[in-house]
């Protein structure tokens, strides 16, 4: 395969006698984003990190094709290697999808059986989905004895998302996934996929609130939003909205076939990006207010312009606002469900967390999740 390095057999693996590995274990962490939504699949500009929350799957090679999986807190299934990913059960299209993938690629992939275990929150946006697909990426690849190339993997992902799941998903999910850095948000380049580790203060604190509602939109919602992009950024003339202006979208005419829709759209992708880059600058020069102020706006600009925000996520984002102690919060994820994000300073991240749990659980009668979270590292192979 292009690109990779064949491993060799190191004392304490346990190694099949032609190639790799008998035996793997592999880790991928979720993922939260501080800002940059909806930007990745207009190759524009994000900023998530990877969490300490992570699924990690235990493999064990097979001598047929056959794929046996046992999801810890979930179920087991089966399929076998030669099978179309779309027919297998749904959840386990991920795993089957990146094993079909590889193949395709020429990666020596056998059959398997695969402990899978998670404490990632499913349903949370925080990329449950990405992680179960840079875990199997980089575990089969060790499995057949070559070194996993991160960018390679997350690619691999999001073809899975794109040609097997459907939904027209950018890469940042996955991305982040596989090149998280400890201590560090990661500034994406989701064109070039170039990545860039910016480390946070050690004043500072992310709060990840779960509002505990869960999407039921149809997936057509997202792709209907992607669509409008790709209108704004043919009316305007370039390939993607990453390289349009605030003036381009200004002087998009509103026709048929272009409404104030799509522009609403574009011009949430355009200032987004703009406001990545000051957010960057900006933890750069320790202005942690600046960085909650543009954190603030990209709420409001997926509330109005892109409208994927929901009651509960505006409600959340403006509890965590409220409290003394928050720099900003922001709806986090692809929206319409799930969790907000928020930065807060370290002294009060504590208080500020058990204040709002205490009022959505005095107005909703659900006690929200709140997890104090650290930048991570990415996906590894296990020390065997």
């Amino acid at each position: 395969m292009k690109g990779y390095e064949v491993l060799g057999h190191t004392a304490g693996m346990e190694n099949d006698a032609a190639s790799g590995r008998t035996k793997v274990v592999a880790r991928a962490p979720g993922r939260v984003n501080l800002i940059g939504e909806h930007t990745d699949y207009n190759d524009g500009f994000v900023l998530p990190m990877a969490l300490p929350f992570a699924t990690t799957i235990s493999f064990e090679r097979r001598n047929d094709d056959r794929v046996e999986l046992d999801s810890i807190g979930f179920d087991s299934t089966a399929f076998h290697l030669a099978d179309d990913p779309t027919t297998v059960k749904s959840w386990a299209r991920y795993i089957a999808g990146v094993a079909r993938f590889l193949a395709v690629d020429g990666l020596p992939v056998a059959g398997f059986s695969a402990q899978i275990q998670t404490d990632i929150p499913v349903g949370a946006s925080l990329s449950s989905s990405a992680a179960l697909e840079v875990a199997t990426g980089f575990g089969l690849c060790a499995l057949a004895g070559v070194e996993p190339d991160p960018v390679y993997i997350a690619k691999i992902g999001q073809r899975v998302e794109n040609e097997i799941i459907g939904i027209q998903s950018g890469i940042m999910d996955q991305l982040i996934s596989a090149t998280g850095v400890d201590g560090s948000v990661v500034q994406i380049d989701c064109r070039s996929l170039d990545t860039s580790p910016v480390q946070l203060p050690s004043s500072a604190r992310v709060l990840i609130l779960d509002t505990m509602t869960r999407r039921e939109l149809a997936d057509s919602e997202y792709d209907l939003r992607r669509q409008a992009c790709e209108r704004a950024a043919a009316a305007i003339g370039v390939a993607k909205l990453r390289d349009a202006t605030l003036d381009d979208v200004a002087a998009l005419p509103e026709t048929t076939d272009l409404d104030k829709v799509d522009k609403c759209r574009a011009h949430h992708v355009v200032t987004e990006n703009a406001r990545v880059h000051d957010t960057v600058a900006a933890i750069k020069a320790g202005n942690l207010e600046l960085v909650g102020q543009r954190m603030n706006e990209s709420h409001e600009s997926l509330s109005v312009d892109y409208e994927v925000s929901s009651p509960a996520l505006d409600e959340m984002s403006g509890m965590a606002r409220a409290a003394e102690g928050c720099f900003g919060a922001r709806m986090t994820g692809g929206g319409f469900a799930g969790s907000a994000v928020a930065l807060v300073d370290a002294d009060r991240a504590d208080a500020i967390a058990a204040s709002v749990a205490s009022q959505w659980e005095e107005l909703h009668g659900v006690t929200p999740d709140i997890w104090t979270v650290a930048p991570s590292a990415g996906a590894s192979v296990l020390p065997s």
